[in-house]
């Protein structure tokens, strides 16, 4: 697969502690409460825009120019109550009884789309692992995630991704490591 060439692809600020100051005023509030977090995180992150939109995991790979893998999916998950949210591969599905055991709960439901946005303050498709609303109660990181030197999560809309390192995904999310996708990390 090709890279995207600089009229497909707008590249946005690293965000580095201490860098240069980022104008995120046109972007949406979701996408800006994205790059501030990043921003007072100190966090080694990019954000990139992709005007015609990352819908989809394969997508989202293909506008970043990387592997279906290196796409996280934040999935949120219903466990006995508690909304968590599930960091797993592009390639890969959750598997819901993983879910719900990493979680300690007894049963995992995929959330509505009403439900993932009251409980992360994203939409469904624009869900970023960090910056979530305090109504998350747990993140979880697949293994098969921690493979890749940069991954890409999503980053308030349906247009912006953020490529990370998975250490700092971890860092950022203050997630939990754990098997939670079908057939074992």
């Amino acid at each position: 697969m090709s890279s995207p060439t600089a009229t497909t692809r707008k590249p946005l600020p690293r965000f580095r502690g201490g860098g240069r100051v980022v104008r995120v005023a046109d972007w949406p509030e979701p996408v800006q409460r994205v790059a501030s977090f990043l921003r007072d995180a100190g966090a080694e992150a990019r954000l990139e825009e992709f005007p015609e939109g990352t819908p989809t995991a394969a997508d989202a790979a293909r506008a970043a120019g990387c592997e279906l893998g290196q796409i996280v999916k934040s999935l949120v998950f219903d466990c006995d109550g508690k909304p968590i949210v599930a960091c797993v591969p592009g390639d890969r599905r959750a598997d819901r009884a993983k879910v719900a055991a990493a979680a300690g709960a007894s049963r995992a439901r995929v959330a509505s789309a009403d439900e993932v946005e009251r409980a992360t303050g994203f939409t469904p498709g624009a869900v970023s692992p960090f910056a979530l609303s305090t109504a998350v109660h747990d993140v979880l990181v697949d293994h098969g995630v921690l493979r890749h030197e940069i991954v890409w999560v999503g980053a308030g809309s349906p247009s912006h991704i953020a490529g990370v390192a998975p250490a700092e995904l971890v860092r950022l999310a203050r997630a939990r490591p754990a098997d939670v996708v079908e057939g074992g990390a």
